[in-house]
């Protein structure tokens, strides 16, 4: 049976224990053998019949303890060797009286919201190097998980589940709410201000471009000259109306898209022409052959980015992602509601398994002891108690001989 450092120094402390009690009721045997030829009428009677008592006393405890873990003496006398005969009976008790009074789910619950994991693990979390480590361990776990999820994988997932769902779910009223909701909060504003100063920006950037365009359009007819002033003229005309856009909230172009996106938004909630329309483009688009492709090409372009991202320690990506887990740690420790939901949480959770898979988890006990043979299960159970039951054997020998003067002390008085 192979030893943990753990198992060796009980051992040595059993082998230590054991010498003590044999000592000590080796010292009794000794006193006994020392007084038999003395005279018993005094003192040494007294001396001897302790000595025989606690010889006595030692001896039936020693047997007592023995028998528990083998045979004493390697005799096979009833009754004995009984952790090795009963180990599979011994194995079950264990087991139920385990499941009864430790895995239950009061207990279990009791512990964990008493133990408040939610801040001890905030306290942690809220330092730096285990707040990097935490989101390291995150990203690798994270790319495995990635690498586990092959191109093929991508490309049934969206022609099998995902594209043929898109196709049967009417896409028209969804996207006017949608683009409603959008309105209603203003988070368009946003894109608008970008493009209106792309606008400008392009505009200011490139006029020869802007004219040559103008200059293709313009009537053949027309004087060269003439074509010029008017090309001049509306370059700095739009430069101005982009400038006024980027520039003023209310704009009236601004107000005008505004109506337009709501008009779209209604028809596409309550206008079947405008409906049928947004269906016929969503099939076509789905059913083009080269969707999944596209599909599974944005999910590899996602995933090399954010992983790439996250793998470097000096991305900002990846700061951000330290910063999360600090701010969160924070308030796990300082905001006692969060911290009170996250300990149930985790109550909940080991209730539930406690509850659901309570006996099949004490079974490891049984199991395990069922696994052993008897001889190895009465070694390593003398392992863990047999220290503690060697103090059997040296109150035995003590208690004994106390008794044996009790009793001597008594027959005197009483002859």
């Amino acid at each position: 049976m192979a030893l943990s450092p753990a198992d060796e120094l009980r051992r040595t402390r059993l082998r230590r224990m054991k010498g003590v009690a044999l000592g000590l009721l080796g010292v009794a045997a000794l006193v006994y053998v020392l007084t038999l030829p003395l005279d018993h009428a005094g003192v040494w009677g007294y001396v001897n019949t302790m000595a025989e008592a606690g010889m006595v006393g030692g001896l039936a405890d020693w047997f007592a303890v023995t028998a528990l873990f083998r045979h004493p003496l390697g005799v096979p006398i009833p009754h004995t060797a009984l952790i090795p005969r009963k180990k599979d009976e011994l194995a079950g008790s264990l087991q139920s009286f385990f499941a009864d009074n430790f895995l239950t789910e009061e207990i279990v619950r009791e512990r964990i919201m008493d133990a408040h994991l939610a801040a001890k693990a905030g306290a942690w979390a809220e330092q730096e190097p285990n707040a990097r480590r935490l989101v390291t361990e995150g990203v690798r776990i994270s790319r495995a998980l990635l690498d586990r999820v092959d191109d093929d994988t991508v490309r049934s997932l969206a022609t099998d589940v995902i594209l043929p769902r898109l196709a049967r779910e009417p896409i028209a009223p969804i996207a006017g709410a949608l683009l409603d909701g959008v309105l209603d909060d203003k988070s368009h504003k946003g894109l608008v201000d970008l493009v209106a100063r792309e606008i400008h920006a392009w505009l200011v950037a490139h006029p020869t471009e802007f004219t040559a365009i103008l200059h293709d359009r313009a009537p053949a007819w027309a004087p060269k000259f003439v074509n010029q002033r008017v090309v001049s003229v509306l370059y700095w005309q739009a430069v101005d109306w982009a400038a006024s856009v980027r520039d003023n909230p209310v704009h009236p172009t601004r107000k005008g898209l505004d109506n337009l996106l709501r008009q779209v938004a209604g028809d596409l909630q309550h206008e079947p022409r405008v409906q049928a329309k947004a269906e016929s483009l969503k099939e076509r688009l789905l059913t083009h052959p080269q969707v999944a492709e596209t599909v599974v090409a944005l999910w590899q372009s996602l995933k090399n980015t954010l992983v790439t991202a996250l793998e470097d320690e000096q991305s900002g990506l990846y700061a951000r992602g330290v910063r999360l887990v600090q701010r969160f740690a924070d308030a796990l420790q300082n905001d006692e509601s969060l911290s009170a939901r996250v300990d149930g949480a985790l109550a909940d959770a080991a209730g539930f398994g406690v509850r659901t898979y309570g006996r099949e988890l004490s079974s490891v006990i049984s199991h395990t002891i069922q696994r052993w043979d008897g001889e190895q299960a009465s070694r390593r159970i003398e392992l863990y108690v047999g220290r503690d039951l060697q103090f059997i054997r040296i109150n035995g020998t003590v208690v004994g001989a106390l008794a044996g003067l009790v009793i001597h002390a008594a027959s005197q008085l009483i002859t």
